[in-house]
């Protein structure tokens, strides 16, 4: 019996916050879409063994590889000396307790603890076009290699970072929106560099940033590609997100007191400040803005990052340099 014949719903198990049922839903990879209850009282073997409760059919799965123990009001899971280890919430783990709204990443798998009660709102089942038989055929296995995939809303940009960080993933990430298409190089976990198709100048730690603002969207885990990348970053995800959380929450602040991007800037005129008063990065940034269609276009082509950019904009524009069309 495979993992795709033993998931179903279930009425019973360990208790969510809301007083329903828990399950595991995986939200990523090739079971995407299926559940697993969590039923008091019970241990589940997780591995590539036939024999196992809960079977994951994939190179990167160990053939006992984890246990999930149910009881007491508490759901536990446990490595089971893995080849490539346990991830809960990002991290690696021996041991630990899972509750409600945690993630688990096996292989190529990230399971989700979700009630299984109540409204599911957020939560993508599996097209209803896909036949049963089609379903548990996918489940069970293909001969394709496994890739991971799902939906930013379901695993945030910067949780699906720190998860690929911490495990060690190569591959490039690629982050499809409705409005672009992004994609982060990694290197065991590494990231090499990344790009963004609708502003191909941007630097690979400005794009990075860019994209994790992104709150919708869809992503994949294609293999690596063998390229050689002008300027490669080679920065750790750690460093990269904690930075990248600091320019947002200051970025954020400043962003209510520039233009919209889409304004023009223009020289104010008559030009009463002395250009000689400024920093030779305040005077590229003045030559950028009249020589950009608007300010989004001044954010894309300036070399530094929108923090540093927006920083000098507003100084220019408060100093009387530079005027908006507004």
């Amino acid at each position: 019996m495979t993992m795709a014949d033993r998931i179903a719903p279930s009425s019973s198990g360990s208790q969510s916050s809301s007083g329903g049922g828990l399950a595991l839903r995986f939200i990523s990879g090739k079971y995407q879409g299926g559940e697993f209850p969590l039923e008091d009282d019970r241990e589940i073997y997780i591995g590539r063994s036939s024999d196992l409760e809960m079977v994951l059919v994939e190179e990167m799965v160990s053939r006992k590889h984890a246990r999930i123990t149910v009881g007491g009001g508490a759901i536990t899971i446990e490595d089971l000396g893995s080849t490539n280890g346990t991830f809960v919430n990002g991290e690696k783990v021996d041991r630990a307790n899972l509750k409600e709204g945690d993630r688990v990443l096996i292989g190529t798998s990230i399971l989700k603890v979700v009630s299984t009660s109540g409204s599911q709102a957020g939560i993508r089942a599996p097209a209803p076009s896909m036949t049963t038989g089609a379903r548990n055929r996918t489940m069970a296995g293909t001969d394709e290699g496994p890739r991971m995939s799902g939906a930013i809303e379901e695993v945030p940009l910067p949780d699906l970072m720190q998860l690929f960080g911490t495990s060690r993933k190569s591959g490039v990430l690629v982050v499809s929106t409705d409005h672009s298409v992004g994609r982060i190089y990694l290197k065991q976990g590494i990231v090499h560099f990344a790009s963004i198709d609708s502003a191909p100048d941007l630097p690979g730690l400005k794009a990075i940033y860019r994209m994790l603002t992104w709150e919708r969207g869809l992503f994949q885990l294609d293999p690596p590609e063998d390229r050689v990348q002008e300027n490669p970053m080679d920065l750790p995800v750690q460093e990269i997100l904690m930075e990248a959380f600091r320019q947002q929450d200051e970025f954020g602040v400043l962003r209510d007191k520039l233009p919209a991007s889409e304004v023009p800037l223009m020289l104010s005129v008559p030009l009463e400040p002395k250009l000689s008063d400024l920093k030779p990065k305040e005077l590229d940034i003045i030559q950028l803005a009249l020589n950009s269609p608007d300010l989004g276009a001044v954010m894309d082509q300036s070399e530094f990052s929108d923090l540093e950019t927006g920083e000098i904009l507003h100084k220019l524009l408060t100093k009387k340099y530079l005027t908006s069309a507004e």
